[in-house]
């Protein structure tokens, strides 16, 4: 967590913006925590609240839109050609595929709360070939929701020990 306050300290809104990019494209970024410390240093006023959601949306916004072309251009064949490895079959690519036809803008929305799958949902909703503007609007209306509310806890969790 200092590591992060530093990072921020040091470059702002960029690393916001760098750090939510890369934690949704799925390298190792503790997103939930960097959020709420987001809203701590927003409730300190070192950070301004609105800057911060817009910033944290647009970040979070850019890692979906990456992760969704990367899905969308080389996600199908690489699956089937490397699925093996991580017990992805054809049938179990083909299973996913209409679980997630049913229930993908669910999954979309909601897989924002849920480790690991907020990473997959984006790169799956590529793979599957959700069309590109309803895929944005779903993607938004969760990374909005999901911005507001972890960086409140962090905003007004700090307001409420202090």
């Amino acid at each position: 967590m200092d590591n992060l306050e530093l990072i921020i300290a040091q470059y702002g809104y960029y690393a916001i913006y760098g750090l939510l990019t890369l934690g949704i494209i799925g390298l190792p970024v503790p997103d939930e925590m960097l959020m709420i410390l987001i809203g701590y240093l927003s409730s300190t006023h070192v950070l301004s609240l609105c800057d911060s959601i817009v910033v944290a949306f647009l970040g979070t916004m850019t890692g979906m839109l990456f992760s969704f072309f990367l899905g969308n251009k080389v996600g199908k064949p690489l699956l089937l050609k490397y699925g093996k490895w991580i017990r992805l079959t054809p049938q179990r690519l083909e299973k996913v595929e209409k679980w997630f036809k049913k229930y993908g803008p669910w999954t979309i929305v909601f897989g924002y709360y849920i480790p690991g799958v907020r990473h997959l949902t984006c790169y799956m909703a590529g793979v599957i070939g959700i069309k590109f503007r309803h895929y944005v609007v779903i993607a938004a209306i969760g990374a909005f929701i999901w911005c507001c509310i972890f960086i409140s806890v962090g905003y007004f969790g700090h307001r409420a020990v202090f």
